[in-house]
């Protein structure tokens, strides 16, 4: 399998040279030549490798059909090592949990950080240190985080061989215990940089400096954010996982509703579409931030400035510029990269939006998608009715899913919503709408009293390229 750039940069890589790289030479993202296509017989097969193996063997069949120069053992190996009960505490690893007729959960937070990017990088940690080894390399990984990547990504690499990592944060917008759990860690290998700004100064920063060639290679920078393609495939198993709960056979559709700010989570149920998973509807749900929610709607994708950047309770998806969403706006144009760099490249960067033609909008329905948004107010109605009618605590992100799903449910389709975090990590806005603290797991009691270890910069690209030269 070759991957090439949604910008049409001519040279094809391989899964294991993409997996170190992050972004492509021409500022696009990486995407495979082709999606392999599942039919009724292979779904039947992966049905039963769910059934009788388990979540572990489903991902390595999955991944298999993308990873062709990894050794097929060593990947088995890998996904055994990333998904088993020791790390997220269920032999199902993302067991639903039903609500109302119809309509579920999709747990995704059992992982050591309480929140989905554990489910893509618990694999992440495995295939960068096999790789860095393999290769005799070292990597420092650049990220940006509204919340819950950083410490997924954190969590995954601390300790690992060969690894340094520096995660950006916009300084003071993260939720008390989003904060505790990056800026407690003391591994000498993890350094975290809160940016004076908010997460789209952070998320700036890391594309410049992939879009520095000379510093990027010099300084062997990677990346863990969804603009990395391994991140994002490990994420489309799950949706085979929640469709293979959802229903008895390939004949049944189901929908996914998916709490959205960076496009990658709900991108990944576009690529599971694709390869032929039967799904009826992709709900992408927004917050007070709802860039994407305005382009599912209108055609015209708009980012928003700082100033315009809402500050709310849902706080991962305080963002404006999805990255990921270059990923699927490929797809719809045909693959065609003149088209997609034209949009992103040039349009984006000097006018701050694009409206698609009549005839590109139109095909959106062709791939599924709806959306709609949520707000404070929303939030906390819904994280009460679902506690009170079904005895479930959510989190905010879940509830802005849960809000926006019952707008797009259809009789006798199963609809998923993807439990992004737990409870326990947007604590203050569960008590303001229950009047009652949410259980956290004994080990992470007391967090916030920890020493933190962290530094403040300001929204400048040279500061942060000084830091990464003085500490990598």
């Amino acid at each position: 399998m070759r991957y090439w750039s949604t910008r049409g940069h001519a040279e094809a890589k391989r899964f294991s040279e993409i997996l170190l790289e992050g972004l492509a030479p021409d500022g696009g993202l990486y995407l495979p030549e082709r999606y392999p296509r599942m039919d009724a017989a292979a779904m039947a097969t992966l049905r039963a490798v769910w059934r009788e193996q388990g979540y572990a063997e489903l991902a390595f069949r999955i991944l298999s059909l993308y990873i062709d120069d990894i050794p097929a053992q060593d990947l088995r190996a890998m996904c055994g090592r990333a998904y088993n009960a020791d790390v997220f505490g269920t032999q199902e690893i993302v067991p639903l949990k039903p609500l109302e007729d119809g309509l579920s959960l999709q747990a995704l937070s059992n992982g050591p950080t309480l929140a989905f990017k554990d489910m893509a990088m618990q694999l992440l940690g495995q295939l960068f240190e096999y790789e860095l080894g393999r290769r005799s390399q070292v990597l420092n990984i650049l990220g940006a985080t509204s919340g819950d990547t950083g410490s997924a990504a954190e969590y995954a690499m601390k300790g690992k061989q060969g690894v340094k990592v520096f995660m950006l944060s916009p300084h003071n917008r993260m939720s008390a215990f989003q904060q505790a759990q990056m800026f407690s860690l003391q591994d000498a290998n993890i350094h975290n940089i809160a940016i004076e700004g908010v997460f789209d100064d952070c998320q700036d920063i890391v594309k410049a400096v992939s879009n520095d060639l000379g510093f990027k290679a010099h300084w062997h920078i990677g990346t863990v954010n969804s603009i990395n393609w391994a991140r994002l495939l490990a994420q489309v198993v799950y949706y085979f996982a929640g469709y293979f709960q959802a229903t008895s056979d390939e004949t049944q559709k189901v929908s996914f509703t998916v709490p959205s700010g960076n496009f990658g989570n709900i991108c990944a149920g576009h690529v599971a579409r694709m390869m032929g998973l039967p799904i009826h509807r992709l709900v992408c749900a927004t917050n007070e931030n709802d860039v994407l929610d305005e382009f599912f709607r209108t055609g015209t994708y708009r980012v928003r400035n700082s100033a315009e950047t809402h500050e709310t309770s849902s706080p991962s998806m305080d963002i404006s510029k999805a990255s990921n969403f270059e990923r699927f706006i490929f797809d719809l144009l045909g693959r065609d990269g003149v088209r997609t760099r034209a949009l992103f490249g040039s349009q984006v960067e000097r006018q701050g939006f694009f409206t698609l033609a009549q005839d590109e909008f139109d095909r959106i329905g062709d791939y599924g998608f709806v959306s709609g948004s949520s707000t404070h107010a929303h939030r906390l109605q819904t994280i009460r009715d679902a506690y009170h009618r079904f005895g479930v605590m959510i989190d905010t992100h879940t509830a802005d899913g849960l809000k926006v799903a019952r707008q797009w449910t259809t009789p006798g389709v199963p609809m998923l919503v993807l439990e992004t975090a737990l409870p326990a990590k947007f604590a203050q806005t569960l008590v303001e709408a229950l009047g009652m603290e949410p259980e956290r797991p004994k080990a992470l009691e007391g967090i916030e009293q920890l020493p933190k270890r962290f530094t403040v910069l300001p929204a400048d690209l040279s500061r942060v390229k000084a830091y990464i030269e003085a500490h990598a």
